[in-house]
């Protein structure tokens, strides 16, 4: 098995989906990539200061690059819609610095939060010590993953970077850190793979926007096909247990579509019927929020190893 290297410049870089990307790089299954990563918002170094205009890529195009920055896309050969990709989260190291803050909008005033002007946080990352400090002093445990991990839809055309889809893109779940394993429904031939939108650390919810965004300096993914299992949704593989994502605009919808998941992970792997699974699912599953800010909101159920026996 190879492992390849894709850094973050212009034949590699864009803000949108689509199945029309010509692949940055075509692997085989099995093999590993190793990405550099701009954050989200395409800056290229830290700025000096707090007020500092962040110095962005260039050159860029409005309508294809007004989105997260991604890399990629990674064709996988052989990949076919109806078949699983498997991304096995390796290693992930974040950059020196990162930014966060609460920001204008209607989020704002349904929780009596002053909607004038913005309160940002710029941080100091440590990668070694596993720590963040901001400006003020504040210090938090690191916990990165990457937000944007996922495939283009089916459909022709160009696609935001913004909502999450049963494809990946913008999922924003905080468990998908390293020696966890994210399984996708793959829409497009060759799969097409993109990442970006390195977070530091974020809680369930994301609730005022944003986590602590960052570049990485190492994000390594193993790619696997599996043609073995066929998925609606995406599922992820945690220490000690199962997630399963639900996606919709209505947060409660996307509850039930999560908890459909998880009905149908408990079938398949524990050989029973629904309505045993729906019973046993009441007393041992979890409902967690992923994110409620993406537009498609984001809800995951956790079933723990060992919980049924």
């Amino acid at each position: 098995m190879a492992t390849h290297i894709v850094e973050p410049e212009r034949k590699t870089l864009h803000g949108h989906f689509s199945r029309d990307l010509p692949p940055a790089l075509t692997i085989d299954s099995g093999d590993t990539v190793i990405f550099r990563t701009l954050d989200a918002g395409w800056t290229v170094e830290q700025p000096a200061s707090v007020d500092d205009t962040p110095k962005k890529f260039e050159p860029r195009v409005e309508a294809l690059d007004g989105g997260h920055s991604l890399c990629g896309p990674v064709a996988v050969s052989g990949a076919q819609p109806g078949m699983t990709l498997e991304i096995g989260i390796e290693a992930i190291q974040v950059g020196t610095w990162g930014w966060g803050g609460s920001y204008r909008g209607d989020r704002n005033e349904k929780l009596d939060v002053p909607n004038e002007g913005k309160y940002e946080l710029f941080w100091e990352l440590d990668s070694e010590e596993g720590t963040g400090r901001s400006q003020h002093g504040h210090t938090v445990a690191l916990k990165p993953f990457m937000g944007v991990m996922g495939m283009p839809p089916a459909d022709p055309g160009i696609f935001s970077t913004g909502p999450p889809r049963n494809s990946g893109g913008n999922l924003d779940c905080k468990e998908l850190v390293a020696g966890t394993t994210l399984f996708l429904p793959i829409p497009v031939p060759g799969a097409l793979f993109s990442v970006g939108d390195g977070h530091a650390i974020q809680g369930d919810g994301e609730v005022s926007g944003v986590a602590i965004e960052c570049p990485m300096e190492k994000v390594e993914l193993t790619f696997k096909l599996r043609d073995d299992l066929t998925l609606s949704a995406p599922r992820v593989r945690v220490e000690g247990g199962w997630l399963t994502l639900g996606l919709h605009e209505d947060l409660n919808e996307a509850t039930f579509l999560a908890l459909k998941a998880m009905l149908d992970l408990m079938c398949e792997q524990m050989d029973m019927g629904r309505k045993e699974a729906l019973a046993l699912a009441s007393l041992v599953v979890d409902m967690r929020i992923t994110q409620i800010v993406n537009g498609t909101c984001g809800v995951h159920a956790f079933l723990a190893d060992g919980a049924l026996k």
